[in-house]
């Protein structure tokens, strides 16, 4: 399968050991490049997740999205350690693969944790940082991600999963809702995906999380990012986020549910185009 056969399919490089898929818009730009990390739902790719803001983003940016171990259209070793420390090694081996000394880095839930992590763990490797609805502080886990973890391959469970994720329930097509059920049923997704957070998840919830000294700690200008509406992750995370992180600022987005970037994607990426414009 290539990319014209699927847009999910972008370009292929080695990276901590791992082939890994991810798609490099505007690769001749200068300056810093803009490297996003997707969520964890289940068929999540990095295509799928940020489809309606790369292009805009890659009009002045150099825009790299990979899919993370265990996602995607990435290799999923046999035996793989679904953990924290492999995936900022991942993402670390990614920009060192692609020669990225420097990053600004937008993480989408689950990828926000990893983004928040990598920050943490390895603060020159990133300018700014921007979290949109996502993990890494502890919260009680939410019937809405127990759900989303829990997923187990059907039409049906995906397009109930689906309208935990839109404020507006009209973007949860059953067109949508076929493609991603399908997207989650190819060979070895669901397989991957069943054994990273298994019950009781609460316990996936605090693996993902950063020790607060070191969130109280973080050096970077960040811009934290939520919906109101969000069934998925509670909004109180990324208040959470605002006030331990130091330089941060916070926008909340009414009658938005888990999808930000889907939902509100021209305020979405003109609110992070300023912020990521600014003086440093």
């Amino acid at each position: 399968m290539s990319t014209q056969d699927n847009p999910e399919i972008g370009k292929n490089i080695v990276a901590a050991g791992i082939r890994t898929n991810y798609h490099d818009l505007n690769s001749s730009a200068s300056g810093i490049p803009l490297f996003l990390i997707h969520g964890s739902g289940p068929g999540v790719s990095a295509f799928a997740n940020w489809r309606p803001v790369m292009p805009t983003f890659a009009k002045k940016r150099r825009v790299i999205a990979p899919d993370m171990v265990g996602f995607g259209f990435t290799d999923r070793p046999a035996g793989y350690h679904y953990t924290m420390d492999n995936w900022v090694t991942h993402a670390l081996g990614v920009m060192d693969a692609l020669k990225l000394s420097k990053v600004d880095l937008i993480g989408n839930s689950f990828g926000g944790a990893l983004s928040l992590a990598l920050a943490v763990r390895h603060p020159e490797r990133v300018r700014r940082l921007v979290l949109m609805g996502a993990a890494g502080v502890p919260f009680k886990l939410t019937p809405g991600l127990d759900q989303v973890w829990g997923y187990e391959p059907s039409f049906q469970n995906m397009r109930k999963m689906m309208d935990l994720f839109a404020y507006d329930r009209t973007l949860v097509t059953d067109e949508l809702a076929e493609l991603r059920y399908r997207a989650s049923i190819q060979p070895g997704f669901q397989e991957s995906f069943s054994v990273m957070f298994p019950a009781p998840r609460q316990n996936g919830v605090d693996a993902l999380c950063t020790p607060e000294a070191d969130i109280r700690a973080l050096p970077h200008e960040t811009l934290v990012i939520h919906g109101r509406e969000d069934q998925v992750l509670p909004v109180a995370t990324s208040l959470t986020l605002a006030n331990w992180i130091p330089n941060a600022q916070l926008h909340v987005f009414g009658k938005c549910g888990h999808w930000t970037q889907i939902e509100h994607a021209a305020r979405f990426a003109r609110l992070v185009t300023d912020f990521l414009d600014e003086a440093a």
